[in-house]
């Protein structure tokens, strides 16, 4: 019993001496903890290193201008611009000088010179007729005051006869008037013929199944065409014949024709004239 309670006496005075430590600790931690008054100022530290560089601050004020430099040198040529415009015409410039005076002339022996002049004139005449007579007689040509005509015979198909005429320095018959329709028809007439080629064909088609006649050289049909009422016709017509080419009846009339047939026809040429409103020479190669 009595060793039981002085255990317990011992235990009471163990656990009061450690309430009495931490107690005087805990005074101690508490006033460490509370700030002192403040210090005397330190020393300045040394320079620290260079900081990073910052943005770029918003650009100045424009400076005041600069000198003038100096001169550069000449450059390159450029390239050549366009032709201006043509200038107005200049004032005239001063007369020259007179020039020297010339010889006297010789006595003029005009009387031998008129007899010259006048066998010249029959000579000229005696040549006209020659040349007429070629023409009319051995070439058998016809003509009109601005073409000669030729009928050649020759049977040959349309495109042939045409490169013919081409080849002797003219086309195919073009009659554009009732006088030269007449004529080249006389000339089949009294050559005992009865139709020849002349230089009209058809065009092609046109949309509306048609077809129109033109001459060789691709000028229309105006304000002449010797058609038959029959031949009128059908040339405004569609067909499906190949009578696509014309022939000149001696009659004077046109017909319609295949242009594969081989038929005697007419070629023309133009009269050359000569400066000064002279005669007409002929422009055509021999046939």
């Amino acid at each position: 019993m009595m060793a039981g309670r002085c255990r317990t006496a011992i235990w009471l005075l163990f656990f009061a001496a450690v309430l009495n430590y931490v107690s005087a600790s805990t005074e101690v931690c508490t006033k460490s903890l509370l700030p002192g008054a403040k210090g005397d100022q330190g020393e300045i530290g040394e320079e620290g290193d260079q900081g990073k560089l910052g943005k770029n601050g918003p650009p100045g004020l424009p400076g005041a201008p600069g000198e003038t430099g100096l001169k550069g040198e000449v450059g390159y040529t450029g390239k050549m611009g366009p032709t201006g415009d043509k200038g107005d015409k200049g004032d005239s410039g001063l007369d020259g000088p007179s020039g020297l005076k010339g010889k006297p002339g010789t006595t003029c022996d005009c009387g031998r010179y008129r007899k010259v002049v006048g066998q010249l004139d029959v000579n000229v005449g005696k040549l006209r007729n020659a040349v007429k007579f070629v023409k009319n007689v051995i070439l058998g040509l016809t003509e009109t005051e601005e073409r000669y005509y030729l009928l050649v015979k020759e049977p040959k198909r349309f495109r042939e006869a045409s490169m013919n005429c081409k080849l002797r320095g003219g086309t195919l018959a073009m009659p554009k008037t009732i006088n030269s329709n007449r004529l080249m028809a006389d000339y089949v007439s009294q050559a005992g013929l009865t139709r020849v080629y002349i230089g009209v064909q058809a065009q092609h088609k046109d949309t509306d199944g048609t077809r129109s006649y033109v001459y060789i050289d691709s000028s229309p049909l105006q304000g002449f065409a010797a058609w038959s009422q029959e031949e009128e016709l059908n040339s405004t017509l569609s067909t499906t014949t190949n009578s696509s080419c014309v022939e000149l009846v001696s009659t004077g009339i046109w017909g319609h024709v295949e242009c594969e047939i081989n038929m005697f026809f007419i070629c023309e040429f133009p009269k050359s004239r000569r400066r000064g409103g002279g005669r007409g020479t002929l422009a055509l190669a021999s046939s």
